[in-house]
Formats: structure tokens, sequence, C-alpha cells
């Protein structure tokens, strides 16, 4: 069974650092920096952060860098401002982006 997410409720504003082995849901605010497992950003979630994580999924607001060692999901309710780096990407269609992408897989040399 999975472990359950912790959640930043949509009437709550968190400033700081947050971190730790663990999943978390944003439906309010979060301003700093997060590095944990996954970050989940809800439709009602604004993040502005620099953040590091396993996995994201942005169906809100994500401001700032981004670093995922496995996967960035940006729905299509999404807006996102900011570089990310991953080795996954998913854009769906009807999100906005601004930034740049660098998906760090193994490409051979001389390609």
């Amino acid at each position: 069974m999975a472990e359950a997410a912790a959640v930043i409720g949509k009437t709550i504003k968190v400033k700081g650092e947050v971190t730790g082995a663990g999943n978390l849901v944003v439906e309010g605010e979060l301003e700093g920096r997060v590095e944990l497992d996954h970050l989940v950003i809800e439709p009602t979630g604004n993040v502005t952060a620099t953040i590091e994580v396993d996995h994201l999924t942005v169906h809100g607001k994500a401001s700032g860098n981004i670093e995922a060692s496995r996967k960035v999901e940006v729905k299509a309710t999404a807006t996102v401002f900011g570089d990310v780096r991953a080795p996954s990407v998913v854009i769906e269609e009807g999100a906005v982006f601004r930034g740049r992408v660098q998906m760090d897989v193994g490409i051979d040399e001389g390609v």
C-alpha cells in the first residue's frame, strides 16, 4: 500500500523549506524550497519554490526551477514558469509552460 500524503489545505500558506522522504499534496500556497519523493500541486495549489523531487504532478501553478529524478507531469489545467530537468517530462495540451526543458537521458556520443 502506498504511503499516505501530507496535505497543505486550500486555506493554508506555508513559507520555508519542506524536506523529507514522503509525499505532499498542495491545495493551498507553498513558497520556498521543496525536496520530497512525490509532490502533487492540485488545481487550487500555488507553489513558488525550488523543487527537487522524484516525481512532480502539476494541476495548478508552479513557479521556480524544477528537478525530478523520475518524472514531471504538467497537466492541462497547469501553469508552470521555470526550467524543468527530468528524464521524463509530459506537458499536456492546454497547459501553460514558460521555461526550458532538459531531459537527461542516455544519448550516445556522436548523435
